[in-house]
């Protein structure tokens, strides 16, 4: 099919034109129609199923009743759609990227991704065009390419790589390997390139690098490339011990690249190092490993660095980076919120990469009985503000819970041998350290928003441990014994630990101080009614003080007073949300919310709906 509308040259304030609606990702719309007094009145007024009709033998058979044997290649999703002039751009999990009326929901065109190919998890990016070159929907695929479809028809982009498609799988970053290599999150704009990421894989240590690459917008050519390990003569070689640097995976950046688009600043937030649990093979802090990284965005060229963790054995990543303002000493300073699965957030100016807050660098535990391993003696915390999520586990933190709860918790613990952690408790042989957070993370992709008139940053906490414990491999390296484990119920989802389990949290960036927390999700089981629940996703905000967020296990929208934590409004999917709700104007007039539900991490993934909702 073809779009009659054109996309707009320029973003205007009820378009959604970026994951984080814009490059900064504060995911805050200046939209105002859907205030805390009104927020009641929402009502769904459309839904578009992305699992598109199959053939059955002889017959069509429409979405709702394809047979579970037909739905090949569906995975969950962790989309949120874009809004730009009135059409919505979405990725599915069946191989296919669409264009919608944003006011209705109606299909535009459909682009088929070729072969198995699937788009990036988190969905796509949008590029307004430049000169004679219209405006174009960019995206990864898990098998290594970079595609770019023109918006307006949703036909491959002419003059772009090889028939709208560039091989992102190059020598320079596979390091003579076949390892995976794709992207799980949409890339960043600037100007007229592209900057990507990359999903590698996490074991096992050598493979393919996570090297931060920008593309010329219009022809796909490769315009510059950074280094996420320091190679030798560059700035800050030297942290790994001997060569345990060369053809090392990891130390890539599968969230999203953040850019500051008036200083010309891209900032990586490059996640930990291959092995993720085990480092006594890379003696050393391991840069630029869990380092929010700032480089000239037109060049690549390298500003500076700040890292958060300093040789991570735990896999706590970056996944968490956010354009913010700080308001102190009667003056405003530009700076970036950034946060790792531990839900430690540090406030750094932006353009110097000192902190706001006082960081020390605090004694942490060492004990292991790892052969070789050397955890790093000391692990950077801010003063303000303290860790937002649970960080270490005692015997008696057990949850009581109903009977059979307990029984399960307690034959995971004899199960296991889970012992209690402390923060930064280095992983061990003989026994499973209750770590936390687990792998699922305190926080994790869906980061936080930011609202600039309070100064509130808004965000969902999860509290679940991940028993893990090392086991010796065949090859000489070290792996998880019984792979990824997480302390809780298999069947419920229930944590082991008593709660809060699931929180929403906002923090005063003015002051360091959280200016309230509030439970997030709702138990079927009464007496687990005040934990909340798991979630996965994040929230937005917008001018009229209300946050929204989707994210947990109940699949339920939910709407909350930004200033005050306040529920206002909660509405049930037809799965949960693990991406963000994003708000728009559509063409009507009507400032709509969409969340896409498709269910998963942990769940079974059950729902294929992009849903809409609105004033009545």
């Amino acid at each position: 099919m073809s779009l009659t509308a054109v996309a707009a040259a320029a973003q205007s304030p009820g378009d959604w034109a970026s994951y984080g609606k814009d490059e900064g990702h504060a995911r805050h719309s200046p939209l105002a129609d859907i205030t805390p007094a009104n927020v009641g009145g929402l009502k769904q007024i459309w839904s578009y199923h992305m699992r598109p009709p199959a053939v059955v033998g002889e017959a069509t058979v429409v979405h709702e009743e394809i047979p579970a044997r037909f739905r090949t290649g569906f995975s969950s999703s962790e989309a949120t759609p874009l809004v730009v002039d009135g059409v919505m751009y979405v990725a599915t999990p069946y191989r296919r990227v669409v264009a919608l009326d944003a006011a209705t929901g109606k299909e535009l065109w459909v682009f088929a991704m070729p072969g198995n190919d699937q788009p990036s998890t988190r969905g796509v990016a949008y590029w307004r065009g430049s000169g004679k070159v219209g405006p174009r929907i960019v995206f990864g695929g898990r098998s290594g390419k970079l595609y770019a479809i023109d918006a307006r028809t949703g036909r491959p982009s002419a003059g772009f790589g090889t028939d709208g498609m560039v091989e992102m799988r190059t020598p320079e970053v596979m390091n003579g390997s076949k390892t995976p290599y794709g992207l799980s999150s949409p890339p960043a704009i600037y100007r007229n390139l592209i900057i990507t990421g990359s999903r590698v894989q996490e074991m096992p240590t050598q493979g393919a690098s996570g090297d931060v690459r920008a593309w010329d917008a219009t022809t796909g050519k490769l315009v510059w490339t950074f280094h996420t390990i320091p190679q030798p003569g560059e700035k800050n070689f030297g942290t790994w011990a001997g060569d345990s640097w060369k053809g090392r995976s990891g130390t890539n950046v599968w969230t999203f690249v953040v850019v500051d688009e008036k200083r010309g600043i891209a900032y990586l937030p490059v996640a930990a190092p291959t092995f993720d649990r085990w480092g006594a093979d890379r003696a050393g802090t391991n840069l630029y490993g869990n380092s929010i990284v700032a480089v000239d965005a037109k060049t690549g060229k390298y500003l500076w660095h700040f890292q958060t963790i300093h040789h991570d054995i735990w896999d706590v990543d970056l996944p968490v980076a956010t354009l913010i303002d700080v308001k102190r000493g009667g003056r405003t300073i530009p700076a970036i919120a950034v946060m790792n699965k531990m839900a430690i957030m540090f406030m750094l100016d932006r353009v110097t990469g000192k902190p706001i807050y006082e960081v020390k660098e605090v004694p942490v535990p060492t004990d292991t009985d790892v052969p070789g391993e050397q955890p790093w003696p000391t692990q950077p915390m801010p003063a303000k503000p303290a860790p937002l999520g649970r960080l270490s586990y005692a015997a008696d933190d057990l949850i009581d819970g109903p009977p059979a709860h307990r029984a399960v918790c307690e034959k995971l613990v004899r199960d296991w041998n889970v012992v209690p952690s402390r923060m930064f408790q280095p992983l061990r042989a003989d026994s499973a350290i209750a770590s936390f957070p687990s792998s699922w993370g305190g926080a994790d992709w869906g980061g936080g928003a930011f609202d600039p008139k309070l100064g509130l940053y808004v965000i969902n906490i999860n509290n679940v441990a991940s028993p893990q414990q090392l086991e010796p491999l065949p090859n000489g390296n070290w792996g998880m014994k019984g792979g990824y484990r997480y302390f809780l119920d298999p069947e419920t989802g229930a944590p082991c630990q008593k709660g809060p389990w699931g929180e929403l949290v906002a923090i005063d960036v003015n002051t360091g101080d959280v200016a309230w927390r509030k439970v997030l999700g709702d138990n079927a089981e009464p007496a687990f009614a005040n934990n909340g629940v798991v979630s996965a996703g994040g929230p937005i905000t917008t001018a009229s003080g209300v946050t929204f967020i989707g994210a947990t296990r109940d699949a339920t929208i939910r709407a909350f007073d930004t200033k005050s934590g306040a529920l206002l409004w909660k509405a049930k999917l037809p799965a949960s949300n693990y991406g963000m709700p994003m708000t728009y104007r559509a063409k009507d007039g009507r400032q709509i919310v969409t969340a896409v539900a498709t269910g998963g991490f942990g769940q079974p993934a059950t729902g294929d709906e992009v849903v809409a909702f609105a004033l009545q």
